[in-house]
């Protein structure tokens, strides 16, 4: 018996031989057939990965960034020790005592890939460094085999703190977003050295599964994942547990949510563009480039808001349109149905969508006659007051399940419940844009509603009419050839010839009156039409046609009298920087959005300076600027004096309120306003330039002042041959009654007999 049990175990030793002689073989294969491709190791000595290109504003806040992978490369004193000690502690407890491979990992992963049947995971720091850098997620024996080559490669060139900077660099964390620093960021809006505790082990929790474990996907996930990597640093003794008690009950407090590029997206793709045409596209996204432009984001921020509350109304008063979609005629059930928006925060003043409330859902409270809606997790009533521009007396004009918008006017997060006005989406279109004077340089621009619904820029590509805002440039000629500002021109009918067999054009005024014998400053003011037409025909449209190139108007106009009312088409673009010129002495400075780009060596690829035009004489300049500041004292554009700061301005009105306009100016900056529709239509009767582009006007110079402060106000310069002379205000004749003003006049312009004052009044 007991020669059987020998013989047996002998052949049982030689079977086992074999077999370990054949997976060795099979392994010694398969090592050789995957180091046949490997990749190099030592690539990682001039490790350069894909980073972001970064915007800057003037006051060097990150206004936008363009990437394929968001990353910022950092050393190893730039991590935080509490994120080294949360991701060793939550990923690779062995990090710093392995040679990159962990064998009892190994171990457990080949037992349950073969009790289970599930392909788990042992992947140490460096492994999943090497399947990062060099490989992919594919979960075939071949890789692994690769991936284990490669960590060892890896642990044998660098050294523990080399590979955990390399792996802080690399790793991706979600949302697009790669490397400690970029995610920190994202998520808390700091670097990666400034860390809390439990931001750090936050960062730890998401790197198995971004995205799952992102708090911008799932807080719930998200905590229980930094409560876990927190109680791992307990069991490795970074932390105590009373430590970690303290942290797990702490909120998690995010930066927000990952943009969706909506801030300043004009202005950003204006920049993109240029970077793309003169750098290329692979650098434009990869190379880590500061690029440092001229916008101002407090005005940027200000000139959203009031731009997007002036196209709402305008739309408003263009009645109410049916809600698009209705959850329940989707399918959708009005309690479960969810959108990504009510992801986020939800605070006053913000328009969210929200879906319509049948009758069994309102509280016993609610007032009669409100609308009931639901956002997310709160409930929402809008009162008669909030639907009253719709002119429905009663909610019954919407239908359960109505998907619509609301802008929150109040917001009890206790309770659930806020209270709010309903909106619309605007189908009005504009366009808005604020340029320095001094320097040409871009501070705020606009070019639609909604980027997202349409990439088109309204105010570097939409050629629109000017309607009165083109005014300025014929009296602006006019006044180089001896005309002043108490020039008499009769409003009265008139007809000019209009060619062969074609009819009379006789302008006429926007009110359909006429006023006599008038000023040329009172014509301006009132932005009288018949009065312009008279002027520019006596200057001759030619001479027109050339003040509008010297100030920068590249369209080709046509010589008709129809010109000085604005039938000739510009973009906004071009009118504002036209009108720059009159609070800067007659110098016009070429607009441009791009000061300076930096590689990420330090070295300056580009810089761009002021760019001068002489456009018309400093003595003219001044005294336009005198006549346009009475458009906003006294004239079309007057509800701007409320302002109390020194500004002037041009409102415009295409025919059949096509187009509204205004283009307003204070000594330091200028901004216009353009507000139409893409398929040239009526805005709406009244819609003029000062009804409906300039709200949007003050609303953002209220801003402008608020932050730049209203001590010291700047003043326009007068050049030292301007004299100032007091003036009846209706019949231009030398006054010192009660109706008189102090009017400007080029020195040997002024009225005979006048006692001239050189100081600016």
């Amino acid at each position: 018996m007991a020669h059987y049990v020998v013989r047996i175990a002998r052949h049982a030793g030689i079977a086992l031989l074999f077999v370990a002689a054949a997976l060795a073989g099979t392994l010694s294969g398969l090592l050789f057939a995957a180091s046949g491709d490997m990749p190099q190791v030592s690539s990682l000595d001039d490790y350069a990965p894909s980073t972001i290109t970064r915007v800057y504003g003037v006051n060097g806040e990150v206004v936008g960034e363009f990437a394929t992978q968001r990353r910022v490369v950092i050393t190893y004193d730039q991590i935080s020790p509490l994120l080294k000690q949360a991701i060793v502690s939550a990923e690779d407890q062995d990090f710093d005592s392995h040679l990159g491979l962990s064998i009892p990992r190994i171990v457990v992963t080949v037992i349950k890939d073969l009790v289970r049947g599930q392909r788990a995971g042992a992947s140490t720091l460096t492994q999943q460094l090497a399947r990062n850098l060099f490989l992919t997620n594919e979960k075939t024996l071949g890789r692994k085999v690769k991936e284990a080559l490669l960590t060892i490669q890896i642990e044998k060139r660098y050294t523990k703190r080399e590979i955990f900077t390399l792996y802080c660099n690399h790793i991706p964390w979600g949302h697009g977003t790669y490397g400690a620093e970029a995610a920190s960021r994202l998520y808390f809006g700091k670097s990666a050295k400034d860390l809390t505790l439990e931001e750090a082990a936050m960062l730890a929790g998401i790197i198995q599964a971004p995205s799952r474990q992102s708090p911008y996907v799932s807080l719930e996930r998200a905590t229980r994942r930094r409560n876990y990597a927190l109680q791992r640093m307990v069991e490795e003794g970074f932390i105590t547990a009373a430590r970690a008690d303290q942290a797990k009950k702490s909120p998690v407090v995010t930066a927000g949510r990952p943009s969706a590029g909506g801030f300043a997206a004009f202005y950003l793709e204006e920049v993109r563009q240029h970077l793309e045409e003169r750098y290329g596209a692979k650098r434009l996204y990869e190379s880590g480039l500061a690029v440092y432009t001229t916008i101002d984001p407090s005005l940027q921020r200000a000139a959203e808001v009031a731009f997007d509350a002036g196209l709402r109304k305008v739309d408003k008063r263009r009645g109410f349109r049916k809600p698009a979609r209705n959850i329940i005629v989707d399918g959708s059930d009005v309690e479960r149905w969810t959108t990504e928006r009510w992801k986020g925060p939800m605070t006053v003043g913000d328009v969210v969508p929200a879906i319509v409330l049948g009758a069994s859902h309102a509280p016993r409270t609610a007032p009669a006659g409100s609308l009931l809606l639901r956002a997310g997790t709160l409930t929402v009533e809008v009162p008669k007051a909030g639907y009253a521009w719709t002119r429905k007396v009663k909610p019954d004009f919407l239908r359960e399940g109505d998907l619509v918008q609301a802008r929150l006017t109040k917001v009890d997060e206790a309770t659930a419940f806020a209270t709010a006005d309903l909106e619309q989406d605007p189908v009005v279109e504009g366009a808005l844009l604020a340029i320095d004077n001094a320097t040409g340089q871009i501070r705020a621009m606009i070019g639609g509603s909604d980027f997202s619904r349409s990439k088109f820029n309204r105010s570097t590509q939409a050629l629109r009419q000017m309607g009165s805002t083109f005014k300025p440039i014929v009296y602006t000629a006019a006044i180089d050839r001896g005309y002043t500002p108490t020039s008499i021109i009769v409003d009265a009918p008139v007809a000019f010839p209009a060619g062969p067999g074609q009819p009379l054009y006789s302008p006429q005024n926007y009110d359909r009156t006429f006023r006599g014998p008038v000023t040329l400053r009172y014509a301006l003011e009132q932005s009288r039409n018949v009065p312009t037409v008279k002027l520019l025909d006596s200057i001759g449209p030619a001479v027109a046609i050339d003040y509008a190139r010297r100030f920068g108007f590249t369209s080709k106009f046509q010589p008709y009298l129809s010109l000085g009312l604005g039938a000739t088409e510009a973009t906004l673009l071009e009118a504002t920087s036209a009108y720059t010129a009159f609070p800067h002495q007659g110098i016009r400075m070429s607009p441009y959005q791009v000061l300076r780009v930096v590689d990420r060596q330090g070295n300056v690829l580009e810089e761009n300076h002021p760019e001068p035009h002489d456009a018309i004489r400093a003595d003219t300049a001044y005294v336009m600027t005198t006549l346009l500041q009475g458009v906003t004292t006294r004239g079309t554009a007057a509800t701007a004096a409320s302002l109390d700061w020194p500004i002037a301005g041009k409102t415009g009105t295409m025919d059949e309120y096509t187009d509204a306009w205004f283009i307003g100016f204070d000594p330091d900056i200028t901004i216009g306003v353009w507000l139409g529709y893409d398929e040239k239509k009526s805005l709406g009767n009244g819609e003029t330039g000062a009804t409906a582009a300039l709200p949007i006007w003050i609303e953002v110079m209220k801003s402008y002042l608020a932050k730049r402060g209203r001590e010291n106000p700047p003043s326009f310069q007068a050049p030292g041959n301007i004299v100032f002379v007091s003036v009846d205000k209706s019949t231009g004749a030398l006054s010192s009654g009660d109706d008189t003003i102090t009017d400007a006049f080029i020195a040997g312009t002024q009225p005979e007999g006048a006692a001239a004052r050189a100081a600016q009044p």
